[in-house]
């Protein structure tokens, strides 16, 4: 580890990994550095992917593919059943990954583009001068290292303290941080074409319960539920109590904790000499907490833009902002929609749930957008979804097909 770089990417998840990559292929000299012993381990997600996106940034490797599915399958409390295709599914559906591998794969891309890459190694701070970031203050082994460079990317993860260090607001209120708890289990049966989402109170307050298929009877089954409604309700007893009625002779081979922003985007995700990736930028999604392939796809511009701004000899907030420009116009108004609707949805009673599920019965879900599928069940529950409106602004085969409506 040397004393000066041009790069340095705190965190490998697939953010981190995807940035230091993206700027060493470059010719940047970048250091990537993992808190943790081991890159990807302990596993942090329900690990679902669209594989169509992921194609884009990754070959598809079968050391870290576990599974692929057809679509999802999602059910109101009552049992009634939306199945929804792969393409329409979102950005968690199509492959069920193998994180533990998968994000080691990453971090070997980056390695083998010439990033050099730390684990076991902690950011303790931010080296400053004159109100620009300048490097970080690290632990590696019980030693204390004062590294320098021209750009920090924080790929920290959720309330990020690199990003905190610089001035930016990344603390979070329980309502807007998703605390998760899942089980690896085998011996279960399951449908394995399909990821599977249970909704309602009971089952799940504000929040959802995933089953993702994993191959040979095994699956990830994971609850996640606000902060705000964590405390005498604990998302392991309800997840517990799920796995009881549904595979009460599964075994639990794994469990893990964790959380995940839900809060919609970040004020701002770039500072003079420092830019936010992932999670640390709540980049995943409102709805469905998933953020992988968005951490990837925004690691990539970030790193890009570390080039252009180290070949232009400014690295200020104002230069960086191109970062903060470009992934807010691909992804901010998805995530803002997404918000919307999860607001929405967290105030539907489990008889609201069950009418949106039935408006749904005989509809072929097989050809529309998942903007189609929010516009058909808005078109059969106008009164109870009204404040999703808003988000067909602008589209205009919507307003084509709503002012035909009007006007017959």
């Amino acid at each position: 580890m040397k004393d000066r770089y041009d790069v340095i990417v705190v965190g490998a998840g697939p953010a981190g990994s995807m940035t230091a990559k993206t700027a060493a292929n470059a010719g940047l000299d970048v250091l990537l550095i993992e808190k943790r012993q081991q890159i990807g381990d302990p596993v942090r997600c329900a690990e679902g992917v669209n594989k169509k996106y992921l194609k884009e940034y990754i070959q598809p490797d079968p050391a870290w593919i576990s599974a692929e599915v057809k679509g999802s399958k999602i059910y109101a409390p009552d049992g009634a059943m939306v199945e929804m295709s792969e393409e329409i599914a979102g950005a968690e559906v199509g492959y069920v990954l193998e994180r533990k591998v998968f994000d080691r794969a990453l971090a070997r891309d980056a390695a083998l583009a010439g990033a050099e890459v730390m684990v076991k190694t902690r950011a303790t701070g931010l080296l400053m001068e004159d109100g620009f970031v300048k490097g970080i203050k690290a632990e590696h082994m019980d030693e204390k290292y004062n590294i320098r460079a021209d750009i920090v990317v924080g790929a920290d993860g959720v309330e990020s303290k690199v990003g905190r260090w610089a001035g930016i607001d990344t603390t979070l209120k329980p309502k807007d941080i998703c605390t998760c708890a899942q089980y690896l289990m085998t011996d279960i049966e399951i449908d394995t074409d399909f990821c599977e989402f249970y909704v309602g109170h009971k089952i799940a307050p504000l929040g959802y319960i995933w089953v993702f298929p994993k191959g040979n009877n095994m699956a990830n089954v994971g609850i996640g539920i606000t902060g705000n409604m964590s405390g005498e309700v604990r998302a392991k007893d309800l997840l517990d109590d799920f796995v009881q009625k549904r595979y009460p002779g599964g075994k639990v081979i794994e469990f893990i904790v964790g959380g995940v922003p839900v809060c919609g985007t970040i004020e701002r995700t770039v500072a003079d000499g420092l830019m936010l990736v992932g999670d640390a930028a709540r980049q995943s999604d409102p709805v469905t907490g998933g953020g992988i392939f968005n951490s990837i796809w925004a690691g990539d511009i970030a790193g890009k833009v570390a080039v252009n701004a180290i070949k232009h000899s400014d690295v200020s907030a104002l230069f960086l902002q191109e970062y903060e420009t470009k992934w807010r116009a691909g992804l901010g108004r998805d995530l803002d929609m997404s918000l919307v609707v999860k607001e929405r949805f967290m105030r539907l009673t489990d008889d609201e749930l069950n009418t949106l599920g039935h408006s749904l019965e005989g509809i072929d879900l097989g050809s529309v957008t998942l903007i189609g599928l929010l516009w058909a069940l808005f078109k059969a529950n106008k009164k109870l979804l009204w404040d999703l409106r808003s988000i067909f602004k602008g589209i205009k085969e919507i307003e084509m097909e709503a002012s035909v409506e009007v006007n017959s």
